[in-house]
């Protein structure tokens, strides 16, 4: 017995039977499969995949929380470090500025013991040079009689065409100056 269905093909009466998961007379066993087969699975889930699995969580959970743990100790530490390096730096800077100030103050003193020294020194050279000074003048006006002297003596001379004596013309100088 054959009959056609609505592609043209002609089928057997042995097939013309519905698929048997779509067969509604076939559900409620299916259906009773369906529970048995998704207990079995969810038990062999539950009792033999879950527990390594859970397993691997809680480790991955237990490693996270150390790393975190050491990463916030890390901080913690390089915090500190830093909070120590800047005490340092600053103490260090501190020191330096008191040794620079220190040096200045220092070099500002020999400065002076320095500008002292040689201003004692020039102030005696100048005492030297002007003692000196004060000579060669004394020396100086002491021989301008002399040559005011000697020259008058060749100034008269010569005019009169007679020898003066330089005790006459001191004499005649002297009384001249005292005019």
């Amino acid at each position: 017995m054959t009959e056609k269905t609505h592609t043209g093909i002609q089928q057997s009466a042995e097939h013309a039977k519905a698929f048997p998961p779509l067969d509604p007379t076939t559900f409620p066993s299916q259906l009773i499969w369906l529970a048995i087969t998704f207990g079995l699975l969810y038990i062999l889930v539950r009792r033999v995949m879950l527990p390594p699995l859970g397993e691997v969580v809680k480790e991955r959970s237990s490693r996270i929380n150390a790393d975190l743990r050491l990463t916030e100790e890390l901080k913690n530490e390089a915090e500190a470090a830093l909070t120590n390096y800047n005490r340092a730096l600053g103490e260090a800077r501190a020191r330096a500025n008191d040794t620079a100030n220190g040096m200045r103050e220092k070099l500002a003193v020999e400065t002076n013991e320095q500008r002292a020294k040689v201003e004692t020194n020039m102030a005696a050279m100048l005492a030297e040079a002007e003692t000196r000074i004060a000579a060669a003048k004394a020396k100086a006006f002491a021989s301008v009689s002399e040559i005011a002297s000697d020259v008058a003596s060749a100034v008269v001379t010569r005019l009169i065409d007679k020898e003066v004596t330089t005790d006459e013309v001191k004499k005649a100088l002297i009384q001249r100056a005292a005019e």
